[in-house]
């Protein structure tokens, strides 16, 4: 496989079954509880749908033309207007390990940058320890209690960044 094949790209309607298989076969391989997460969200089934503001963005990585994972960014909601969050940041097996969390993290910071957000937050659930891992060498900061109302109670890990 050579880079050449992976693309990083803004969501398409056609990305949204593929997408949400990806996403949600990450807490099955990692036992990662269903209720409370990203799991049970009514937005992981549409996700193209609900990265449709102007204020959020939502990005996926195919692999030879698949979609095998993404991440994006929308305002936090029920808190400050100029704190974003990352969300369903997620990867399939066959992409993991080559760098693309850091490349797509790297492009929701710089979209976050744009849209004028001046913090992110993001939530993880601490089975994903390679993901904290990135997000702590990206400048994240552990909180004691989560920010806004994301709906997701099961998730332990709660950051924040100064962008």
């Amino acid at each position: 496989m050579t880079n050449s094949n992976i693309i990083i790209r803004e969501i398409k309607q056609n990305d949204n079954v593929p997408l949400e298989a990806a996403i949600r076969g990450c807490f099955h391989e990692f036992d990662i509880p269903l209720k409370g997460t990203a799991y049970e969200d009514p937005e992981t089934s549409k996700m193209f749908a609900s990265y449709q503001n102007q204020n959020d963005v939502y990005f996926v990585v195919t692999l030879d033309g698949k979609v095998f994972g993404g991440g994006g960014i929308k305002p936090l909601k029920d808190f400050e207007l100029e704190v974003c969050e990352i969300q369903k940041m997620y990867f399939a097996p066959e992409i993991r390990g080559k760098g693309l969390g850091k490349l797509l993290f790297e492009k929701c910071m710089e979209a976050a940058r744009k849209m004028g957000y001046k913090q992110c937050y993001l939530e993880s659930a601490p089975q994903l320890k390679a993901a904290i891992h990135i997000y702590e060498a990206f400048g994240f900061k552990h909180l004691d209690a989560p920010l806004g109302n994301t709906g997701h109670d099961a998730c332990g890990i709660w950051m924040l960044k100064n962008l």
